[in-house]
């Protein structure tokens, strides 16, 4: 008791938020590092290499529009342009915070997708014949969903950390990503193309486990910043929509070349589609004078896309994927209405963007959903090749049945809560040491710390708040109070 009591003492003094030494110290090492490691380990796959004219040649292939380049570019832009705009401005709906909001999104996604391509090769496209890392265009998609894990932690702790406790966070995030997507994907053999489990199950509960640690009793003294004004939601409904556009490229990316691929786009586009219909009915209905909140036009709306990520390229059926971002609209809505007001007083959770809502359940529904539907699987519907293709059931696994891959998918979900609450837990204890230059209470959701800020942006005038960024936020009688005991 007298080294927790000492621990938690050590953690409680005063804050200084000067990172002109820790900041620049970070960053320069660490670029040095990705440096020297990838002049070790980082060469090129024989698709981008210079060899490719023999390779092409040794494997009849006809053409250079047949190189992996001209299939899976397009999808790497879409994934690109979600993971620093679609993640960066759905972030900016706090009224000081959007600096913040972008520019420790486009830090944080910079490293960690250097970091990504030597963790995920070291596991996935390690040469042991030379001990190199391979990449190619398939590399930089995967490097860019192992981001979107950290990315998603970042809106839990949204405006109360400082930039290098997001590197630290990114740093131990990518490398708990690897280890438990090839844990998930090679030793169990589950299929998660979009990520439900990989991703947003992992990533949404890493933040939260962060948050948890990182809980702050005194957080109201910040509470006239953690609102919107009329143009941040603007900005915010930007990132959204950018998502909601490419969600099916994101899924879609790295399944397999024709049907699968095919299959997947189309599923996670009517899921989609589904969900903003939900959201916007139960937004509605849960408002005592029917107006909607725009909280849950901007995230509620995504939830299809995020569940509907392991099983996009099973034939789950088109009414299936309308069931599934039907059912998640609902889930995800309600969640921000009374989850988020009740993680806060009772489980002492403060999330700041609504992650549990958007990545964390819908990445768990998706992972359930994917199992009961691998679990359903049949020739008859797939075909013999097509069960086979779809399910990867070649090699040590050639014997496996679908009903033994649901039982697998279910496992994936397991592994996916443990890495993301054990892993959270410990990288939140290591970030509550005063060393890392966050913000007092006082001075959450602030962008002044860490930024020069235009003079007329200075100083601001007290003005009337309104809670959780909501100017009318009249749920009818539903809403936890939030006051601290």
């Amino acid at each position: 008791m007298g080294c927790i009591q000492s621990f938690r003492e050590l953690c409680d003094r005063p804050k200084n938020t000067n990172v002109r030494l820790s900041l620049p110290a970070v960053c320069f090492v660490w670029q040095t590092a990705m440096i020297i490691l990838f002049g070790v380990f980082i060469r090129y796959d024989e698709e981008s290499d210079t060899h490719w004219i023999e390779h092409r040649k040794s494997k009849n292939i006809s053409s250079d529009i047949e190189n992996d380049f001209y299939f899976r570019y397009p999808s790497f832009q879409d994934v690109h342009v979600m993971i620093f705009v679609g993640f960066g401005f759905l972030m900016t709906f706090l009224k000081r915070y959007s600096f913040g909001a972008v520019g420790f999104n486009f830090l944080i996604a910079a490293f960690g997708l250097q970091w990504a391509l030597l963790m995920q090769g070291w596991f996935h496209s390690l040469d042991y014949t030379d001990g190199k890392i391979k990449i190619g265009v398939e590399s930089l998609i995967n490097a860019d969903f192992c981001v979107a894990g950290c990315l998603i932690a970042y809106g839990a702790v949204l405006g109360k950390v400082s930039p290098v406790q997001l590197m630290v966070l990114t740093l131990f995030g990518i490398t708990l990503f690897a280890v438990e997507e090839y844990i998930i994907l090679s030793l169990i053999h589950a299929r998660d193309a979009g990520g439900s489990m990989v991703i947003h199950t992992f990533g949404g509960y890493y933040g939260l486990a962060i948050s948890w640690m990182l809980y702050r009793p005194n957080l109201d003294q910040s509470s006239r910043l953690q609102c919107s004004v009329y143009h941040s939601d603007v900005f915010a409904m930007i990132g959204t929509l950018f998502l909601w556009m490419f969600w099916p490229s994101f899924n879609s990316a790295i399944t397999d070349h024709g049907d699968g691929q095919h299959r997947a786009a189309i599923n996670t586009y009517l899921a989609l589609a589904s969900t903003v219909l939900t959201t916007v009915a139960i937004s509605s209905l849960f408002q005592k004078h029917g107006k909607l909140d725009m909280v849950h036009i901007q995230n509620s709306t995504l939830a299809g896309g995020v569940a509907l990520g392991t099983a996009a390229e099973f034939m789950i059926m088109p009414y299936g994927s309308l069931i599934v971002g039907f059912c998640c609209g609902i889930v995800s809505t309600l969640g921000y209405i009374y989850l988020t007001p009740f993680m806060e007083k009772y489980l002492k959770i403060q999330d700041t963007c609504g992650i549990h809502n958007l990545h964390a359940m819908p990445g768990v529904i998706g992972g359930i959903v994917g199992a009961i539907t691998a679990a359903a699987a049949s020739e008859s519907v797939y075909g013999h090749e097509g069960l086979i293709n779809t399910f990867d059931f070649e090699g040590d696994f050639a014997k496996m049945v679908p009903t033994r891959q649901g039982g697998h998918q279910a496992a994936g979900i397991c592994v996916a809560i443990c890495f993301g609450i054990g892993g959270g837990i410990m990288v939140g204890c290591l970030l509550r040491l005063p060393i890392w230059g966050d913000a007092a209470d006082d001075g959450c959701f602030d962008d002044e710390p860490y930024w020069e800020l235009p003079e007329d942006e200075e100083n601001i005038p007290p003005i009337l708040e309104y809670n959780n960024h909501m100017r009318n936020k009249d749920v009818a009688e539903s809403n936890f109070t939030m006051e601290q005991n």
